[in-house]
């Protein structure tokens, strides 16, 4: 090959290179990530990372930011544990993070942003508090999981066994909860929303006689929490945890926070364009009855070094009673973010 033809050779490849490195890595070169997971059920706590991934809030960030949904604790503690670092942000509950980080995974709270979405729903208007459902069967749904482990440690609280003064009969997911009792199979069920709103919902749009009488909002454990412990009426329930690519950049968190803060409020603020948004997911949940469970809920963001004390009084309670429900032990400073001064 002559000198001038190796040169041109040269330069060709040369251009070549960089327009695959152009195409391949404009993220990089514009500082952006190439993806960006999301994941989380569909529940109060996801509601901002849905509407993030659909307003675009983080294209600034990643090329491609996406959403991927968990339906049940084991799916969690897959995604969590055998993820290897294809998740970075997710939603999930929080002593559900605490065993996790106990056990040697690798993520870091962030938020909380859910404080108490749980409620008894029952045919029987009569019942008021936790007292009143003794001998009742009660569906339940996520054993030893949040709600369950939230129903035990009230239940302990009011002087209840919970195996011996209830009939709890155990069921897969919050929405298995409440199919059962709009098909008239169960009269009382532990729900959190928005299953709450959505079991409402659909006994009221059919008559009586056809499918079952009316469903009651019966027992809020959010307000049983607080008169039984003797706190607000609220629970760090759920948040959202730091894992993979996500860990090693502060920034990169920060600027999550500022968005799911945001997009947090947007859903307050508009609940039925909320419950559109998030309907379109899945075809169990309606706009209407996602739009009441935005209007019920209790959320507030609030970093979880701020949460720290509150979480703490969570898991202490937790630990006094079942110390396996958040990996044996309080977790360590490490567990907690905090934004560098």
């Amino acid at each position: 090959m002559s000198g001038r033809a190796f040169r041109l050779s040269r330069l060709l490849g040369g251009g070549l290179l960089a327009a695959a490195v152009f195409a391949s890595g404009a993220a990089a070169a514009a500082g952006k990530l190439e993806r960006l997971t999301l994941s989380g059920p569909f529940a109060a706590v996801s509601f901002p990372l849905i509407h993030m991934v659909d307003s675009g809030a983080l294209k600034d960030v990643a090329e491609t930011v996406e959403f991927v949904p968990w339906k049940d604790p084991d799916q969690l503690r897959v995604l969590a544990i055998d993820g290897k670092g294809k998740v970075d942000f997710i939603a999930m509950p929080s002593n559900v993070a605490a065993n996790l980080y106990n056990r040697g995974v690798k993520l870091r709270l962030i938020n909380i942003s859910t404080w108490g979405v749980l409620w008894l729903v029952s045919r029987d208007k009569s019942l008021k508090t936790l007292e009143d459902f003794q001998g009742k069967e009660v569906l339940m749904p996520f054993r030893a999981d949040m709600p369950d482990i939230v129903f035990q440690t009230l239940a302990d609280k009011a002087g209840l066994d919970p195996k011996k003064n209830f009939r709890l009969r155990y069921v897969g997911t919050p929405l298995d909860a409440m199919q059962l009792l709009i098909a008239r199979q169960a009269d009382h069920a532990l729900l959190s929303e928005p299953a709450v709103s959505m079991a409402l919902r659909k006994t009221k749009s059919f008559p009586v006689s056809v499918i079952a009488p009316e469903l009651h909002r019966s027992v809020d454990l959010q307000q049983e929490w607080g008169r039984l412990l003797k706190r607000e009426t609220r629970i760090p329930q759920a948040g959202i945890a730091a894992m993979g690519q996500a860990l090693a950049d502060p920034a990169l968190i920060e600027r999550f926070q500022q968005a799911y803060a945001a997009s947090l409020k947007w859903c307050e603020a508009r609940p039925e364009e909320c419950g559109a948004l998030v309907a379109k997911r899945v075809d169990m949940l309606t706009p209407e009855g996602v739009a009441d469970s935005v209007r019920a809920d209790n959320t507030a963001f609030v970093p979880a070094h701020e949460a720290k004390p509150e979480l703490e009084f969570f898991f202490a309670q937790l630990q006094a009673r079942q110390p396996a429900l958040i990996g044996g032990k309080l977790p360590d400073d490490g567990f907690y973010h905090a934004p560098k001064k």
